[in-house]
């Protein structure tokens, strides 16, 4: 097998190639070629300045397995092996305590993984396995069958002496059929012509089908599909031309756009009542949009106040307070921190500084921002997680303990407790974990254990450095754990990016926010989104005169919280209103 040829590739000589495509072919088909560039040029570096272990760029390349104890080091060695144990409890000199409290904490563990594969068949199925039951179709039009031959009071044909009466559950067969996403009626209205005078007589119209082509639930389902599902406007409109009922990618969003005006009431309200929440989450991810993109390479400033600003994202911010939960996103060049500064000027005067959650760059922390500021643990663990192959006692030791933190805020959620009992019951049972375990990262330093230029010397010097932030639930009511609920909220602009790659202008950008914002916190409402939308587009004047009426959690619309699974802590959607 013959040698590869080994190709010399020169940047500039790239980017002089890229401009002919550019040239060539267009923007759109160039936009590729220079993300596959970029991408190119920031692999070099990163290898080039060794920020980056072998491990990680295999995650990169080939994707991460997930972060869960089990799958980190597999089933048999889910918790510290006994060896480990012994080693820690030769070396720990003045952190006596700290191996009593794990070593409690591991029989806790076998306990229950015993208990566990004891009562294998007497186990609860986890929550969303298993069929739908006729109950959770909301959406499926109902007909109601009457019995054939017999009827309520009649003589029971069994007995003969009892009579028969209707029950409340009747019973129930469900049958899917498959339809477009955009359907539609043809009206055929029936034209006469005299035949002298040649005069034509057309049929009226019928009462209720309105003046407007598309009607409501057509714009909400063309909405949900590009900003609730990620669905390119080409490829909706390739499965609308192939069933027979043809939707322009051009008209679909022309037909969005120009209903978005309509609903920006609402979005302005929904970001006010965002500013007012307890706690707010914040985390941004990298965008494209073309119109900006263009400026840059022309050598234009994106922003008057930054000048040498040329990053692009797409922020979001969960807010949780009040029994509810909202979903706000802003795709243009600010990072998260700054579009949270942005929102919390509508926040009004007198309430206490809300918890900020985000994870600790810099970026995420403008200077002025008036918050009690939390960092996010699952940052922390995961820079253990990333180096277990290399270190697995350690990292089993440092992951055993935050899975017990985890258990305890886990149970707190399904207990459902105040912000005030679930920091009583972290004090309680997490605090002393906390400690110990901190004192334990402390010692590998002091007593040399572990060298701080090495990767798990980095990981524990996060977690000192970021303590305090780190382990503000353990002195802060309502103070969370991590960032996750903002990171999958954030799935819903990530996974728009990846289908339809980029926004072509700043007015795309600000269409799909006010969608995906209304969708996503429909969600989290436990509402359906596809009709609250479309109830919101039929009535746009009663929208704009009292949007505080028409929040998701007040709509009393078709609920998705029996088919949605149980709630996380924080997100408990109130009663909905009149």
């Amino acid at each position: 097998m013959a040698k590869p040829e080994v190709l010399e590739l020169d940047i500039q000589k790239l980017q002089t190639l890229l401009e002919k495509i550019r040239a060539g072919l267009g923007e759109d088909v160039a936009v590729p070629f220079q993300e596959l560039l970029g991408g190119y040029q920031k692999l070099l570096g990163i290898i080039a300045r060794k920020e980056i272990t072998l491990q990680k760029l295999r995650q990169i390349v080939f994707g991460a397995k997930t972060e869960r104890t089990r799958d980190v080091f597999g089933p048999d060695r889910a918790a510290p092996p006994e060896d480990a144990a012994t080693a820690q409890d030769a070396q720990a000199g003045d952190g006596a305590a700290l191996v009593s409290v794990f070593s409690t904490l591991q029989e806790e563990i076998a306990s229950g993984e015993a208990s566990e594969q004891d009562n294998v068949s007497g186990r609860r199925p986890r929550h969303g396995h298993g069929r739908h039951g006729a109950q959770e179709y909301p959406g499926c039009a109902k007909v109601i069958v009457p019995h054939g031959w017999l009827h309520v009071g009649d003589p029971c044909p069994h007995c003969g002496n009892g009579k028969v009466y209707e029950q409340d559950d009747p019973g129930r067969v469900v049958r899917l059929v498959g339809q477009t996403p955009v359907g539609g009626t043809v009206y055929e209205l029936q034209r006469l012509r005299c035949h002298l005078c040649g005069d034509v007589f057309a049929a009226e119209r019928p009462e209720g089908i309105g003046d407007q082509k598309y009607a409501p639930s057509a714009v909400s389902m063309m909405a949900m599909m590009r900003y609730g599902l990620g669905m390119a406007l080409n490829r909706s409109a390739t499965l609308q031309q192939s069933m027979g009922i043809p939707v322009a990618a051009s008209t679909q969003w022309e037909v969005v756009s120009s209903h978005a005006e309509k609903i920006v009431p609402v979005y302005q309200h929904l970001a006010f009542q965002a500013a007012q929440g307890d706690v707010v989450y914040h985390d941004d991810t990298t965008a494209r949009i073309l119109e900006l993109m263009a400026e840059k390479t022309r050598g234009q400033a994106m922003r008057d106040d930054d000048p040498d600003r040329c990053g692009i994202f797409t922020t979001c911010v969960l807010s949780t307070g009040n029994g509810h939960s909202i979903a706000l996103y802003f795709t243009g060049p600010r990072h998260a921190g700054e579009n949270l500064r942005e929102l919390l000027l509508r926040r009004a005067e007198g309430l206490p500084p809300p918890i900020q959650m985000c994870d600790a760059l810099s970026r995420k922390m403008p200077e002025d921002l008036r918050t009690i500021v939390a960092n996010c643990l699952s940052h922390g663990r995961r820079r253990f997680v990333e180096v277990a192959e290399a270190f697995p006692p350690e990292v089993a030791f440092v992951l055993e303990a935050l899975k017990q933190v985890y258990q305890v805020d886990a149970e707190a959620k399904e207990q459902r407790l105040s912000a005030e009992q679930r920091l009583r019951l972290h004090q309680e049972r997490s605090r002393p974990v906390m400690e110990a375990l901190h004192q334990w990262m402390k010692e590998q330093f002091e007593q040399r254990k572990a060298e701080p230029n090495s990767s798990l010397g980095a990981a524990i010097a996060y977690m000192l450095k970021h303590w305090e932030k780190l382990t503000l639930f353990l002195r802060q009511p309502g103070a969370p754990l991590d960032n996750n609920l903002c990171e999958q909220a954030l799935k819903k602009a990530i996974l728009h990016r990846k289908n339809s790659l980029f926004y072509k202008t700043r007015r795309g950008a600000f269409v799909g926010d006010l969608y995906m914002s209304l969708i996503q916190t429909c969600s989290l409402c436990r509402v359906d989104p596809f009709d609250y939308l479309s109830q919101l587009l039929r009535n746009p004047e009663q929208a704009a005169q009292a949007p505080e009426q028409w929040m998701p959690w007040n709509y009393q619309g078709p609920s998705v919280l029996a088919r949605a699974g149980p709630v996380p802590c924080g997100e408990t959607p109130s009663p909905t209103a009149g």
